[in-house]
């Protein structure tokens, strides 16, 4: 038996419906029957059982339990968990053992939270379709023959397949909202900042966000107020008063933008133009104003976004080299060739790339061509999203130009992938808060699909109970 929520989850233990136990032995059910769908980099079963029969215990003798008790969760293979492995994916980190909880986590696992089991996903979070992946690729539960989104993959078909209840995801660039929408999913990602990074593998430090995956956005408000808030060990995590987002509630019509280009749009597959047109016509019958607005930086999104984040990636990803921790090649001999040889063999191909694609735009002479430019761009990319949500609440756009394709479709094209990132990355360019939104199945069709709201900096509470009201 599985609940469709953290509320649904806690009324039937607090009525005796079912133990902990018992639901940890469900979910692990559940994870053993669906191998197949390659979820799992590595699942916690002996350690969820027992925290599970602690928290059964503790129920019994009536004593305060945590805001997530009996809340099952999986996390994605890039956030730290003291005791655990940690490997982003990737062969580089596939024996290192994390000293530490990332604060985010720690936070979910002080009220209660059980932690399954850690996801697959995209090497280092870089990839559109977790296909990237050391340990293979994870394939989505509504047709495994085609792939679930990326990076954070492994994390939407967790909850997809009903392994847990709530997934503890990262975003990039649309890596949470992207597999959200493949699966049929709420995917969310908050203003940078909002949620510290630190215990998060990075990829782009500017960029990378944790987010949460959920069939259910309360469950998301509710993880979003336990995670957010100051940490003394994140300097990007701002002092900032944390909303009560799980009790906010949304009254009134709001003002809804979107960009007409994107229906008119061709490259757009027309299932997806076809919700977006339906999404737009409900809002409006329920007395939302919806209207549309210009944006003038479409065809600039992408290469700002890749040229910014492999910059970042070359850089972060520099510490992995073969002397301190991780990967070292066991047929090296010189310093030279242990630290050519660790990198060729630890890293795989897709991070390769971004590797020497940010060392280049970073290089002597390339510098101001193309890094500087991109910071500009960028500059005038939020400028212009932060000028049209001055004027409206929210920003509707769809999350894919493309329904998932099948595994291996794209495999051996890096730019189809790049550009299937085309409106994500915007919100991740603008650190605006978005979250995808699940709308059923695609007309005439099978595989699940979705839009996404983005909303001004710090907006989550309004964005998150707006979602929660108009939810189906």
């Amino acid at each position: 038996m599985f609940y469709p929520s953290i509320a649904a989850t806690q009324q039937a233990l607090a009525a005796g419906e079912v133990t902990t136990v018992q639901l940890v032995e469900n979910y692990l059910a559940s994870i053993d029957d669906q191998r197949y769908l390659n979820i799992y980099v590595e699942v916690f079963a002996d350690e969820a059982l027992d925290r599970a029969r602690e928290q059964d215990r503790q129920r019994q003798n009536g004593d305060r339990l945590g805001r997530l008790a009996g809340v099952i969760i999986s996390i994605k293979d890039v956030i730290c968990y003291a005791g655990h492995g940690v490997s982003a994916g990737s062969r580089m980190l596939e024996d290192f053992v994390s000293p530490y909880t990332a604060t985010a986590l720690q936070r979910l696992l002080d009220e209660g939270a059980i932690v399954i089991g850690r996801t697959n996903c995209d090497e280092f979070a870089m990839g559109s379709g977790n296909e990237n992946s050391h340990y293979g690729p994870t394939r989505n539960a509504a047709d495994p023959a085609r792939v679930p989104g990326g990076s954070s993959g492994g994390a939407a078909v967790s909850v997809q397949a009903n392994t847990c209840l709530l997934a503890v995801g990262s975003s990039t660039g649309g890596s949470v909202r992207q597999p959200a929408s493949f699966c049929g999913l709420y995917g969310f990602k908050p203003t940078y900042g909002r949620i510290s990074r630190h215990g998060l593998i990075a990829y782009g430090s500017s960029f990378d966000q944790i987010g949460l995956l959920s069939r259910d956005p309360a469950d998301i408000a509710l993880g979003l107020e336990i995670m957010a808030g100051a940490d003394r060990y994140d300097a990007t995590a701002p002092n900032r008063p944390v909303p009560l987002y799980s009790t906010a509630e949304s009254s009134g019509p709001r003002r809804i933008a979107y960009f007409p280009e994107v229906l008119e749009n061709e490259s757009v597959d027309a299932g997806i133009r076809q919700t977006m047109a339906a999404a737009l016509e409900e809002l409006r019958r329920e007395g939302h104003t919806v209207e549309p607005v210009a944006f003038d930086y479409f065809d600039y999104v992408v290469p700002t976004y890749y040229v910014l984040t492999t910059a970042e990636a070359s850089s972060n990803l520099s510490r992995f080299d073969g002397m301190r921790y991780g990967y070292r090649s066991p047929d090296a001999g010189t310093l030279e060739e242990t630290y050519k040889r660790s990198r060729s063999e630890g890293f795989g191909t897709e991070v390769q790339r971004r590797i020497l694609l940010g060392t280049f735009v970073l290089s002597t002479g390339y510098y101001d061509a193309f890094y500087g430019k991109a910071q500009r761009a960028r500059r005038v990319i939020q400028e212009q999203l932060r000028g049209v949500l001055a004027e409206y609440d929210f920003i509707l756009m769809p999350v894919s130009p493309s329904r998932p394709w099948p595994v291996g479709k794209q495999i051996d094209d890096p730019v189809a992938n790049y550009l299937a990132d085309i409106y994500t990355v915007m919100a991740n360019l603008a650190g605006l808060p978005a979250i995808a939104i699940p709308t059923g199945t695609e007309p005439n069709g099978h595989l699940p699909v979705g839009y996404q709201l983005m909303a001004d900096l710090w907006r989550e509470e309004e964005l998150l109970a707006f979602v929660r009201r108009t939810k189906k």
